[in-house]
């Protein structure tokens, strides 16, 4: 199967998410990426277009991600579910579970060699753990033979505006230079990492 048959399969909800949204949001990105960025379900603008993270919290995200020079189009970006519950609303343990066939069969037609999971409802399944994102973020965890490392999700960013040390867009930054590196890593043609952290003032 293909990611785009994939895409096709999951159109046809199973009778747990009847609840949300009809609109698909599957993902997308390079499929043969070596990170995958996995959030937790989309809200009003990505319900709107069918892409992940293109509201407030993906234009934060896209400007992470530039901080360190990853360009969005080299990663795979979806979400645990692929519809919208109404209102925001965190999605339900069974919505969940009947959302996980498809989120691991893309995990496996793209084989990432990374899994950035943003928030908490991705890290807690990943990880099979009930601590939050602040105990989880910035350090590496493994599922499956695939390394994982937990980040903010961009929507607690906005929330939570503050650059100053220590504060939670202070740490996305720490931790987004240590995600860099290990890419650098992978690639055994890349040059040296080099970040400006002159400018983490104003990077995003």
């Amino acid at each position: 199967m293909s990611l785009d048959e994939l895409e096709h399969a999951a159109a046809a909800k199973p009778d747990a998410l009847h609840g949300l949204s009809d609109s698909l949001v599957f993902g997308e990105g390079d499929p043969d990426a070596d990170l995958m960025l996995v959030g937790e379900a989309p809200g009003e603008e990505e319900d709107r277009s069918g892409r992940p993270f293109v509201g407030r919290a993906g234009q934060l995200l896209d400007r992470i991600l530039d901080s360190v020079d990853i360009d969005r189009a080299d990663v795979y970006i979806t979400n645990m579910v692929k519809f919208r519950p109404p209102g925001n609303r965190a999605p339900t343990a069974e919505e969940l579970s009947a959302s996980l066939p498809i989120l691991r069969e893309q995990i496996r037609l793209v084989r990432p060699q990374i899994i950035a999971t943003l928030g908490n409802v991705p890290t807690q399944w990943f990880l099979a753990t009930k601590e939050g994102i602040t105990k989880r973020r910035g350090r590496w965890h493994e599922w499956q033979g695939v390394r994982v490392f937990p980040l903010y999700h961009p929507a607690y960013l906005l929330r939570n505006p503050s650059r100053e040390r220590g504060s939670p867009k202070w740490e996305t930054w720490q931790d987004m230079q240590t995600l860099k590196a290990a890419l650098v890593a992978l690639d055994a043609k890349s040059g040296p990492l080099v970040i400006d952290t002159a400018e983490q003032s104003v990077l995003f």
